[in-house]
C-alpha cells in the first residue's frame, strides 16, 4: 500500500497549516508507515492516509511525486 503522510518538520513548533509537508512511502499497514516515519525521522506526523488506486494516480500526476525510503 502507498500512503500520504502529512507531517511538521519541527515537533517543537505548534502546527501551522502553511508549514505541512506530505511524503509518500509504502508499507505493509498503517502502523508500520507510523512506525517508519517516527523511528526514521525527527518529524511530527499530523495524519497518515492510504491512497487508493484512484488516489495514487491522481497523485502520481504532480510532477514532485515520489516515493520516499528511508
Amino acid at each position: 500500500m502507498i500512503y500520504k503522510v502529512y507531517y511538521q518538520e519541527h515537533a517543537e513548533r505548534n502546527p501551522k497549516r502553511e508549514t505541512t509537508h506530505s511524503l509518500y512511502l509504502e508499507a505493509e499497514s498503517l502502523p508500520q508507515a507510523r512506525e517508519i516515519v517516527e523511528t526514521s525521522t525527527k518529524y511530527n506526523v499530523e495524519y497518515i492516509e492510504e491512497l487508493t488506486d484512484k488516489g495514487v494516480t491522481y497523485e502520481k500526476a504532480n510532477p514532485n511525486f515520489e516515493i520516499t525510503t528511508f
